[in-house]
């Protein structure tokens, strides 16, 4: 069994079309893991049935008993988030504001305050439109602990992979350098990273590959709309060159990848014979590459 990751360095670079389509490609013999949890729109493409979902607690924030609260204004003195203020002549805790430290907890004198668990999202086990499992999950708006998330995602599907016997774990992460993408990163075989010709794009490409150095892991990358910026892309694969970072090729700027989407349908499925083609070609190299099999 081995666990391959799919992210970019920004937002919009494809990663999540190019990894559904390699969860089709896969098919049964793969488990996707979802792990993008502050945007998550794998679903849209795979089709999950949602059939088990479960509330995800992680973290705490206080809550103040205003029959026990003597105003002493403790709580608002010490916390240096500015998250307690009085409102309508009562402490509240403002929970956008608060990190959640519980130093007001800690210093009220009368226990009128209570450290309360919370529910930051929902986690869901699916089964989508080739038949494999699917691991996925959302994340409340304004939520913290996404890396907490990504984690239990992983861990589910690692798993259920393993209760199958299942060959590979697919996993779609966040893009960025986040908490999110370090969990992400934890434990995985081989890293595919995807980018496009532009600055940002190759700025950003060189920021998560330091990243994935600092974990060790062997990484290749795809180009994708590599046909944009002729310019660009040679510099990216320079880039690739200089580090030792397999290149398996790359995707033009094709309309059908928006058609796709619009009818809930990956690549391949969508362009069998064109660029789906192309992205069949590269799951065959990602296969052999994370196993060692050149």
């Amino acid at each position: 069994m081995k666990e391959i990751v799919i992210i970019s360095g920004k937002g919009g670079a494809g990663k999540t079309s190019i990894a559904a389509s390699l969860g089709m490609l896969a098919g049964q013999e793969a488990i996707l893991a979802d792990c993008d949890v502050d945007a998550a729109d794998m679903h849209l493409l795979m089709q999950p049935d949602f059939a088990h979902s479960e509330d995800f607690y992680s973290g705490e924030l206080p809550e103040i008993d205003h029959e026990k609260c003597i105003n002493c204004n403790r709580c608002a003195e010490v916390c240096r988030f500015d998250a307690i203020e009085v409102i309508d002549g009562k402490y509240e805790v403002l929970p956008l504001e608060c990190e959640g430290c519980s130093y007001c907890y800690h210093v009220c004198p009368i226990d009128a305050i209570t450290m309360i668990e919370q529910n930051i999202g929902q986690l869901y086990r699916s089964t989508v439109k080739t038949g494999s499992p699917m691991m996925h999950a959302r994340l409340d708006i304004g939520a913290e602990n996404s890396g907490k998330l990504v984690a239990k995602v992983k861990q589910e599907a690692n798993k259920i992979a393993e209760e199958k016997g299942l060959d590979w774990i697919l996993v779609d992460g966040s893009p960025g350098i986040g908490c999110p993408v370090v969990s992400s990163l934890s434990g995985a075989d081989f890293v595919v990273l995807v980018t496009e010709p532009t600055s940002s794009g190759i700025h950003d490409l060189k920021r998560v590959y330091e990243l994935v150095k600092k974990f060790k892991i062997p990484a290749g990358c795809i180009i994708n709309k590599a046909d944009l910026n002729p310019g660009k892309t040679e510099e990216i694969m320079e880039f690739l060159k200089e580090k030792g970072i397999e290149y398996f090729g790359d995707l033009p700027y094709d309309k059908n990848f928006t058609k796709s989407m619009t009818a809930g349908q990956t690549i391949v499925e969508f362009d069998e014979k064109g660029v789906g083609k192309k992205v069949e070609k590269y799951w065959n190299k990602i296969k052999k590459s994370a196993t060692g099999k050149h």
